[in-house]
């Protein structure tokens, strides 16, 4: 019997998100395929939507607007910030995400540019704003653990925390 994908399920997937424009954002070509726990919010909710009820082989397109994938831009805009305010054996990358303490408890931001005595930072995901396109295989479906229900991520193989 062929187990559909559905909450609770572990799915293992290889993958290429690619841009509007036909730039690949990410890819599992040339690593291990990526698994994850169906139904935990390890995936952008349009692309675990669409995934639900398919099965081990199925190759699918799937389009995902941006309010169904790292959501639409808000808030102020990128800000400036002195580079003193990052731990200093920090390798500062535009894309990498840290925390900003604020009145409501940490709040997630990515560096957009860094320059000699400042970082850009923003409190929107890079990807905040961009329909996504994702080509999938479904490689492998299973039942998840108990464990993995309980900490609400894949163990093992593939599986990685968030």
């Amino acid at each position: 019997m062929t187990t559909a994908i559905a909450d609770g399920s572990v799915v293992t997937m290889h993958y290429t998100l690619t841009a509007p424009d036909g730039t690949v954002l990410d890819s599992s070509e040339g690593r291990d395929p990526l698994a994850y726990l169906h139904g935990a919010n390890n995936i952008v909710p349009g692309l675990e939507k669409q995934l639900t009820g398919k099965t081990k082989g199925d190759k699918l397109q799937a389009d995902v607007p941006a309010a169904e994938g790292y959501g639409e831009r808000r808030g102020p805009e990128p800000v400036a910030v002195p580079k003193a305010n990052f731990p200093q054996d920090a390798p500062l990358e535009p894309g990498m995400q840290f925390f900003a303490e604020s009145a409501n408890g940490p709040l997630p931001i990515w560096i957009v540019e860094v320059r000699d005595s400042e970082v850009v930072v923003d409190g929107n995901h890079p990807l905040a704003g961009v329909d996504l396109s994702f080509a999938i295989e479904v490689v492998d479906v299973r039942d998840a653990t108990a464990d993995e229900k309980a900490h609400g991520h894949v163990h093992g193989p593939g599986g990685h925390a968030h």
